[in-house]
């Protein structure tokens, strides 16, 4: 697949790497093309034979997923400016709409979620995924936490989209759990929002712990 993803932090590093694990072709999108070309070089370094390089905004007609590794407002902001580009592309929000000031709560609506806001300041035909937004960045880079690989909850209405990115996710050694609609997105921020909190306690776990399904 050839995947762009929107950001140069962390977490584009870490799911980029898991893209890459995958055998794709990655493009790294930023507001500043050197950040983008340092994360693109660090990348290429630690993936042998890697097909990564930062590209401009305009690039993302060409893509088959876009992945938006920024801040939930940010995303919001990016999905209404690339319009049109967008449509008929299967788009990742991995965002979390929470108050990082306390930990408590999410900022949007108790009926909506931020991928569905996402969703309604995109273009008509922009599939929106909710993916990611469980998984930390160190943990992604490993793929694996105490020798399980991550689950990676994913949720959407399109059926093909969320396929797609069960397949992006599988192919880089990760475990996909698709959990229904997009409206159970609410369900997945308001996981990640206690997972999150658990952190900033005294016995956190430094932002590496995983949430995961286990069964018999």
């Amino acid at each position: 697949m050839r995947v762009f993803i929107v950001g140069t932090g962390n977490m584009a590093g870490g799911i980029a790497t898991r893209a890459l694990a995958g055998g794709h072709m990655v493009r790294l999108v930023g507001t500043d093309p050197a950040k983008a070309a340092n994360l693109a070089a660090a990348l290429a370094e630690r993936t042998a034979g890697a097909d990564v390089a930062p590209a401009v905004p305009d690039a993302v007609g060409s893509a088959d997923v876009v992945v938006l590794a920024v801040p939930f407002d940010v995303a919001r902001q990016v999905v209404a400016e690339y319009g049109d580009h967008l449509a008929g592309k299967t788009v990742v929000d991995i965002s979390n709409p929470v108050d990082f000031a306390t930990f408590d709560s999410l900022t949007v609506p108790p009926n909506s979620s931020g991928a569905q806001q996402i969703a309604e300041a995109a273009a008509p035909g922009t599939r929106v995924v909710k993916a990611f937004n469980t998984t930390f960045a160190g943990a992604l880079v490993a793929g694996e936490v105490g020798g399980l690989p991550l689950d990676v909850f994913i949720a959407g209405d399109d059926a093909a989209a969320r396929d797609q990115v069960a397949e992006l996710v599988s192919s880089g050694g990760l475990n996909p759990v698709v959990v229904g609609g997009l409206r159970h997105a609410r369900e997945l921020e308001g996981i990640q929002l206690l997972h999150m909190a658990l952190q900033t306690r005294p016995e956190g776990h430094g932002w590496m712990s995983a949430i995961k399904i286990v069964a018999p």
